[in-house]
């Protein structure tokens, strides 16, 4: 009975447990669902919290959108406006430029008139203005034109005349004087020569970076070349160019042709510089030696080895900006040529010519004059006394003792004063070409004049509006006649007489 009351009593609360259990589980669920159900209705609040917010929002972003459109609409009516009162502004002026057109085209025919009108009375005016002189000068228009053109063709032929007289005595003076023919020829193989600088020398560099090897650091290069040379050397702003100056032409030349040989090299240094100005130097004797040898070879003339050194360092010594080797060679061929002119030997002058300023090669290391020191040098070594005393008296140092340095004379003057064998001093040029601007510039209708060619053209421009075609003719014809009446120069003056018209216009 115990076992079965203890079973039952188990049973019985197992039974209470489970209804228990059931009532808490359900009351749990209830619970759960009452939650859930309030989550639900949160959630639904919020969504619509936010989907009102969401739609104040959207509305508050059309709003803006809204008066920005209105304020782009707002401003582009306003240049709209702008815009269209600029263009009936514009309408406006042309209106009225259109208008004054009018008056202005009404204008112009009403002037068109008038001068038409003026027209017929200038010819009017002409006609008896015409008639008038004709009476005072007892003459009709075309007997004046007559006259007129009998007057040019007398000047004409004065003028031609007076060429044609001074061609006949030029053709009778070289008839005459057929030496005077044979210098002049051998003068013209030498026209070309021209007055030369004789003091600097200029070097090309392969850069201006080229300079600061030149100068070396604190100037040691230059220095070591210029103690070794005896030259100056003068390193400016002129670009890729060093100057080499000195008055001893052969100094300078040895210069020029170590500086060259140290560019090409690259290499420059004091034991460089050394070496390459040896090497000049001995380059130099081969040169003066060559320069003598060929002088002599031109000439015709058999040197002793002495004399050719000092043939040949002429070539690099000028008088008066005149090379003195070129006229040596000159003076040697036309004291020949008067001398084979004269039936006399050419032999000697040649010789006499050649060698007449060899003194002049070591003038600054022997006193006295290049005449005095060239007849001591011949003598020295072995010229005959003949060619001695025509060196010697060659400009007078010695009285002559044959024709021969009369002859000598003459070719060095010849030689010495032809034209562009030596320099015009720069105030005669200067004069020369004022002279002729200033006789171009005196006569009507001329604007500018320029003298080219060293004085042997002029240029003459004229104003178009004054100088006609036929005037610019007889103007170039009455500058050529007031050049010759007025002035003293060489050879012939061309005038260039230049009328030119010229319109300029602008489109905009």
């Amino acid at each position: 009975m115990l076992a079965i009351y203890i079973g039952s009593s188990a049973v019985l609360a197992l039974a209470i447990g489970i209804f228990l259990g059931q009532k808490y589980y359900e009351k749990k669920l209830s619970d759960k669902a009452e939650d859930a159900a309030s989550i639900i209705e949160r959630a639904r609040k919020t969504g619509e919290n936010i989907k009102k917010e969401k739609v104040l929002e959207g509305q508050q972003k059309i709003q803006e959108q809204r008066e920005e459109l209105e304020e782009k609409f707002k401003s582009r009516e306003k240049d709209l406006e702008k815009r269209e009162e600029r263009i009936m502004r514009k309408a406006d002026r042309l209106s009225k430029k259109s208008d004054h057109l009018e008056e202005i085209e009404e204008s112009l025919k009403e002037d068109q008139e008038k001068v038409k009108a003026l027209k017929k009375k200038g010819k009017e005016l002409i006609s008896k203005e015409k008639e008038y002189l004709e009476e005072l000068a007892g003459m009709s228009s075309e007997e004046a034109k007559a006259e007129l053109m009998d007057r040019i063709e007398q000047e004409t032929e004065r003028h031609y005349a007076r060429k044609v007289n001074q061609a006949e005595k030029k053709a009778e003076e070289k008839a005459d004087e057929k030496s005077r023919q044979i210098l002049a020829t051998a003068m013209q193989r030498y026209a070309a020569e021209q007055a030369e600088g004789n003091t600097v020398s200029s070097v090309s560099l392969p850069s201006d970076d080229f300079k600061g090897r030149v100068i070396g650091r604190n100037g040691r290069n230059i220095k070591t070349f210029e103690a070794l040379t005896g030259v100056e050397v003068m390193v400016d702003d002129t670009p890729e160019m060093v100057v080499l100056s000195s008055f001893h032409p052969v100094r300078r030349e040895i210069a020029r042709l170590a500086m060259e040989e140290l560019v090409e090299d690259g290499r420059i240094h004091p034991v460089q510089i050394e070496e390459k100005v040896d090497k000049a130097r001995d380059r130099m004797v081969e040169r003066i030696k060559e320069a003598g040898q060929n002088a002599a070879l031109d000439t015709g003339v058999d040197l002793s080895n002495k004399l050719i050194p000092l043939v040949g360092k002429l070539k690099f010594r000028t008088s008066y900006g005149q090379n003195l080797l070129r006229h040596s060679l000159e003076v040697s061929f036309i004291s020949g040529m008067l001398a084979e002119e004269l039936g006399l030997n050419h032999k000697p002058a040649r010789r006499a010519g050649l060698l007449h300023d060899i003194g002049k090669s070591v003038d600054h290391e022997v006193t006295g004059t290049h005449a005095e020191i060239g007849a001591e040098l011949a003598r020295r070594y072995g010229e005959k006394p003949l060619i001695v005393n025509a060196i010697a008296a060659h400009h007078e140092d010695e009285e002559p003792e044959s024709l021969l340095p009369i002859l000598l004379k003459t070719a060095d003057t010849l030689s010495a004063t032809r034209p562009g064998a030596r320099r015009e001093t720069y105030e005669k040029y200067i004069e020369r070409l004022e002279n002729l601007e200033e006789i171009a510039h005196s006569f009507e209708g001329v604007k500018k004049a320029n003298a080219f060619q060293a004085g042997r053209e002029i240029r003459v421009v004229v104003s178009p509006e004054k100088v006609n075609d036929n005037r610019a003719s007889k103007l170039a014809y009455d500058i050529a006649r007031e050049i010759e009446r007025d002035l003293d120069y060489p050879g012939e003056v061309k005038i260039n007489v230049i009328r030119k018209a010229q319109f300029v216009e602008a489109a905009q």
